[in-house]
């Protein structure tokens, strides 16, 4: 599967209610290239409205543990076992995470 194409299908996805209830898919950022990735469990507010992972205050303190070990963010891929923000943040069913494990896998 493509980028493109993963990214087609996680936009249009449906497989579980939080398809209908999000801003943006959030699919991940950075390298496409890198052999290393970092994995949150779902976006949040900020990330649903900008459809970027890791943005919100998490994201900022993930900034600070990249800078504070010398790691440029845009050399590694972040994404959340989500693509959908939960209502109210909520923890993920299992149901869900399972839902996008292939897009994570992928």
């Amino acid at each position: 599967m493509t980028w493109e194409e993963l990214e087609a299908a996680a936009v249009s996805c449906q497989k579980c209610a939080l398809g209908k209830t999000r801003t943006n898919c959030v699919l991940g950022c950075g390298s496409r290239e890198t052999d290393l990735m970092f994995i949150g469990e779902a976006p949040g507010e900020s990330e649903d409205l900008q459809g970027i992972p890791f943005v919100g205050r998490a994201g900022k303190l993930l900034d600070k543990y990249f800078e504070a070990v010398g790691i440029e963010r845009d050399d590694v891929y972040i994404a959340n076992i989500l693509k959908c923000r939960p209502p109210q943040n909520r923890d993920p069913d299992p149901a869900e995470a399972d839902a996008c494990l292939d897009y994570l896998r992928a």
